[in-house]
């Protein structure tokens, strides 16, 4: 598996598309801004929503048994997934007992992490994504790059070639406004076609059993009221205690996601219609394990609105396929290691720690703080490439003894002005992207003890 290092390569080749991409999610940084600084209760608000999501994780059980008790009473059934394989085959056990062959999906990054697309399409089910960046990327082959963009690191080119190869468009055609026309009289027959619609859950209410879906296209509510079958799958973690937080959370997931004061939709569904079956999917693939780590459990809190990655400096310029996983940025950079230390353990790396996504998490995960402890964690398990475990513990030795620390200074300096080919070569991975800074004459502590000498 290749690293976020060497993805990140490869999506630096191309320098505009790195310019418009950082640019283009700053922009919807700066429309968060906007919106928050026009609610003078914004920092009350996210801590409000941090001590509810608190207060679930404490009594996640309790909350999870009144949902599913309430949700049956409203005639919705309830299935448990230990692990992403089990949430597969409980889904295509559903669509073959109604023999259902195409089914149309609203966006859901769970389904994402449990691979539930290519699942179902080895075992003869047609998958059709009704999101229009989530349909994108599907008909490329490629996986969702951002959690509310699916399709940020494409140009409309790009998409015009897309549609042209899948849509029967004009070759050529890049206007948005065209494009997205033709998807839409696309997905039009599917959603005709197709007799079971699978959506996400945003939210799921103990207190009511209902659950809220937000979208900004309305596909969410176009196939769950046309099917006769309506799926829905949640991580355990989405549950909220009641129906009034709903007023606290839907202020701030649009807000903080795309700098909207709300989605276009905000569908409640707590019952099925007459003659249409819902189910809800209840999910764990690891939650339970995350939940028991007291330095972590914190960002299970997350509602997924994808604002650390819109402020991230790193994932604006390295893209989301450079994080090798479904949820890519800040918080997927801890979530992915908890569950997989192994097969994840660069992503903890792929941070400047600066804190600008603690700063804009609406429900207040230290998420620099934990990418922190997780370095530790890698490093101390002996996870972490062994030159990087090396030059740590030389680092380490050197600035923890003043001497050691003066010596080395002095012997850097020399080599610095003396064999710069050292560090100013392909041999300096810092060199390969940036230019070397020069070595100031005087350090600060030289420059300290000669003025204070001076002035005695």
């Amino acid at each position: 598996m290749e690293n976020h290092a060497s993805l990140a390569k490869q999506f630096n080749k191309d320098e505009s598309r790195v310019d418009w991409h950082n640019k283009t999610l700053w922009f919807v940084r700066e429309k968060r801004d906007k919106q928050s600084h026009q609610l003078s209760d914004w920092e009350k608000l996210r801590e409000t929503a941090s001590r509810i999501k608190l207060n679930v994780l404490s009594n996640l059980d309790g909350y999870l048994i009144e949902f599913e008790r309430n949700a049956l009473a409203n005639g919705v059934q309830i299935h448990w997934a230990e692990d992403a394989e089990e949430h597969n085959k409980i889904v295509l056990s559903i669509l073959n007992n109604h023999q259902v062959q195409c089914m149309v999906k609203s966006k859901s990054m769970l389904t994402e992490e449990c691979h539930l697309n290519e699942y179902l399409e080895k075992n003869g089910i047609e998958v059709t994504d009704t999101d229009l960046g989530e349909r994108i990327v599907q008909l490329a082959k490629e996986p969702p790059s951002h959690i509310v963009l699916p399709c940020i690191h494409k140009k409309k080119e790009e998409i015009g070639d897309i549609f042209h190869d899948h849509l029967n468009a004009p070759k050529g055609l890049s206007d948005p406004q065209q494009l997205t026309e033709i998807a839409r009289q696309d997905l039009r027959k599917k959603f005709l076609q197709s007799r079971a619609a699978l959506t996400g859950v945003n939210f799921a209410v103990a207190e009511t059993g209902e659950f809220v879906v937000c979208t900004n296209e309305g596909n969410a509510d176009m196939g769950a009221h046309l099917a006769k079958v309506h799926i829905a799958c949640m991580g355990l973690e989405k549950v909220i205690p009641k129906r009034e937080h709903l007023g606290v959370f839907l202020r701030l997931l649009a807000r903080s996601g795309t700098g909207q004061s709300i989605t276009t939709y905000s569908s409640h569904f707590r019952k099925p219609r007459s003659g249409q079956e819902m189910h809800v999917i209840i999910v764990d693939n690891g939650r339970s394990e995350h939940l028991g780590k007291e330095k972590y459990r914190n960002s299970l809190k997350c509602i997924r609105c994808g604002a650390c990655f819109n402020t991230c400096p790193v994932y604006r310029r390295s893209g989301g396929h450079s994080y090798h996983t479904a949820i890519a940025g800040p918080i997927g950079s801890i979530l992915n290691p908890i569950r997989n230390m192994n097969d994840y353990k660069d992503l903890p790396f792929a941070s400047t720690l600066c804190g600008s996504c603690t700063n804009v998490c609406p429900v207040k995960i230290d998420l620099h703080n934990q990418l922190y402890e997780l370095r530790q964690e890698i490093i101390a398990s002996g996870l972490a490439k062994p030159v990087k475990s090396f030059s740590m513990k030389m680092m380490a030795r050197a600035l923890s003894n003043a001497k050691r620390y003066e010596m080395l200074k002095r012997t850097a300096k020399l080599g610095y002005r003396y064999t710069p080919f050292l560090l100013k070569s392909k041999i300096n991975p810092w060199y390969k992207q940036r230019e070397m800074p020069e070595i100031a004459e005087e350090s600060f502590k030289e420059w300290y003890q000669k003025n204070r000498k001076d002035e005695k």
